[in-house]
């Protein structure tokens, strides 16, 4: 099957997840929060699209370390529509002050629970 989309992620979790899937294709990297949305807006500009919202869930950026989108396989024009969504999400993070430091292991873990079943749920 070839890949229909691209997931950017930088949690380990969801990495391992989607790494068996054939239906997209996966580009992990160990990042913060923000950095994964400035791959997204970098995807962006190189013309592809946002599949899910940068933003999606209910944990605030500042208070999970974990980010996990689809972005479309396809290249085409610079989509609009997707770049000022990514940047108004970067603002956004930017708005946040960071929760996450020095978190116990066991609380990452339920974050990264919560991020991979926010991503997967696309599938």
């Amino acid at each position: 099957m070839r890949a229909r989309m691209i997931i950017i992620t930088n949690n380990p979790m969801a990495r391992d997840a989607i790494s068996i899937r054939e239906d997209c294709e996966l580009r992990y990297t160990p990042v913060s929060y923000r950095e994964v949305l400035l791959l997204a807006r970098n995807a962006v500009h190189g013309g592809h699209k946002l599949l899910t919202h940068p933003l999606s869930g209910s944990v605030k950026p500042g208070e999970t370390p974990y980010k996990s989108l689809a972005i479309s396989k396809e290249t085409g024009s610079l989509d609009f529509h997707s770049l000022s969504l990514i940047e108004n999400c970067i603002q956004t993070c930017d708005k946040f002050p960071i929760r996450y430091e020095n978190l116990p292991e066991s609380i990452l873990q339920d974050f990264q629970v919560v991020d991979s079943a926010l991503i997967q749920s696309i599938f």
